[in-house]
């Protein structure tokens, strides 16, 4: 929780535009690293889901591949009964075993037939999951060579700016300290609002240093004598002028 002081206007404007300059630092180097953290965090999870694609993929590979094997071995033990039955043909005493020996072996020639479409159908629906699988696994491969440049790209960046990025969190942490809860909530809403995540501006030119419009010379009296919080009424940033530049550098 903030700490609460009788600090004029002025003190106030200062400490808050301190706290931007802080905050600003600490923004230039997220833009250093970019899209870089979310691009590492979305092929993390790309490469998850495609992770749990290929393991589906291959059972059913394996699963399509035991099938196959399944009515391959149906087809020979098939044969092997046709092939004993023949023989029993050879040796039979009357007609009654004979047609019997016959209608087994028509069964398993109708089985042979029924397992090879089986074992037809299954190998072409195995084809097809195994070119999925292939260019599954070639699509993951991509992705992780990515996630790994990608990954080194951060490292590097992070490896450069960690130690300067926690210093400025510090400085923001301690800085935040000095301001009112209500201050700092308009801060926070405004720079959330904004890209550039300026909430604090100083006036340039006659300008918001913010939205760039036109800041009538009465306003910027106003603005110069410290004495109340300005916001622009165009873009509703906090308005400072541009020595207290000076003066934030000078209290350093």
């Amino acid at each position: 929780m903030a700490v609460l002081t009788d600090k004029t206007v002025e003190e106030k404007m200062r400490e808050l535009y301190r706290l931007q300059q802080i905050d600003s630092q600490i923004d230039e180097i997220e833009i250093l690293k970019g899209e870089l953290p979310m691009e590492v965090s979305d092929l993390e999870d790309e490469i998850a889901g495609l992770n749990t694609r290929v393991a589906r993929l291959e059972g059913q590979v394996k699963d399509l591949k035991m099938e196959i094997s399944r009515h391959d071995n149906n087809i020979k033990e098939s044969e092997q009964l046709i092939m004993r039955y023949e023989e029993q043909m050879n040796n039979v005493k009357n007609n009654r075993e004979y047609e019997a020996l016959m209608k087994e072996t028509e069964m398993q020639r109708l089985e042979i037939q029924l397992s090879d479409k089986k074992a037809g159908s299954s190998a072409r629906e195995l084809e097809t999951k195994q070119a999925a699988l292939d260019m599954t696994l070639e699509k993951q491969a991509s992705k992780k060579e990515l996630l790994t440049v990608k990954q080194e790209e951060l490292k590097a960046i992070i490896a450069k700016t960690e130690k300067e990025e926690k210093k400025l969190r510090r400085a923001s942490d301690k800085q935040r300290k000095e301001i009112s809860d209500r201050l700092l909530k308009g801060y926070d809403r405004i720079r959330n609002t904004y890209r550039n995540g300026l909430g604090v501006v100083t006036v340039e030119r006659n300008a918001c240093g913010g939205c760039f419009n036109a800041i009538p010379p009465q306003q910027q009296l106003e603005i110069s004598q410290r004495k109340r919080v300005m916001i622009c009424e165009h873009c509703n940033r906090i308005l400072v002028d541009h020595n207290i530049e000076e003066d934030v550098a000078e209290d350093k």
